[in-house]
């Protein structure tokens, strides 16, 4: 009886330590399996990424509009058709001028015994120079239609004058004729307050020219009526 007890010892030492070997190595099984577990990185669901947009699917930046150049209204030309009638600056004589389609033809007269028929071109610009082929010449500029400035030279004389736009009756009458073997040249200038003022040549001879009907262009020269016109280039 007394040598059993050694051996249950013994047996019971080697049952402790099969038991303590095999719960070992299954705690060590779990640990791996877990630590494996914890380290492996966890799969994340990368973004997906975005297309990168085709050169035919770029939008083309817009284009600014053309500027335009403002739209400016053409410059008027101040040559007018019209007629033009007024006085020399120191009241002694007229001056009347027709304009029409780029010519014009003036008169000048004292209303005594000088006068002078000038032609001559206008400008774009509305300036002018007229002459009489004897040395008298007219020069002047046009204002926006309105108004003829400008100055005459005839016989060594300077005449500067302004004359507005005529409106009929008013403006340049010439009336020619024979009158009893003589030949009669007669140009009138009507102002705009009615008054006249004309000279008449009786073959060479100049003198104050007789009223005129403004109305009919009606005169009478020693006894024979004639007709004064208007006078246009």
């Amino acid at each position: 009886m007394k040598r059993s007890g050694p051996l249950l010892t013994l047996l019971a030492g080697l049952l402790l330590g099969l038991f303590m070997l095999s719960l070992n190595a299954t705690t060590g099984t779990r640990s791996a399996s877990t630590s494996y577990r914890e380290e492996a990185p966890t799969a994340t669901a990368s973004p997906s990424a975005a297309p990168s947009p085709s050169p035919s699917a770029s939008k083309t930046p817009a284009q600014p509009p053309p500027v335009k150049s403002p739209v400016r209204s053409p410059v008027k030309s101040p040559v007018v058709d019209a007629d033009y009638a007024g006085r020399t600056d120191d009241g002694s004589s007229a001056v009347s001028v027709s304009v029409r389609d780029g010519r014009a033809i003036a008169y000048f007269c004292d209303g005594h015994d000088t006068e002078s028929w000038l032609r001559g071109a206008v400008r774009e610009d509305g300036r002018m120079r007229l002459t009489d082929g004897h040395g008298a010449a007219l020069t002047g500029t046009l204002q926006g239609g309105r108004r003829l400035r400008g100055s005459v030279d005839i016989d060594g004389g300077h005449h500067a004058f302004t004359a507005d736009r005529a409106k009929k009756p008013s403006g340049l009458y010439r009336a020619t004729a024979t009158v009893r073997g003589a030949k009669v040249d007669g140009g009138w200038i009507v102002l705009a307050d009615g008054t006249q003022v004309g000279v008449l040549t009786r073959g060479g001879k100049p003198s104050p020219a007789p009223r005129i009907d403004p109305a009919t262009g009606v005169v009478t020269v020693d006894g024979r009526k004639l007709t004064a016109h208007p006078v246009t280039p």
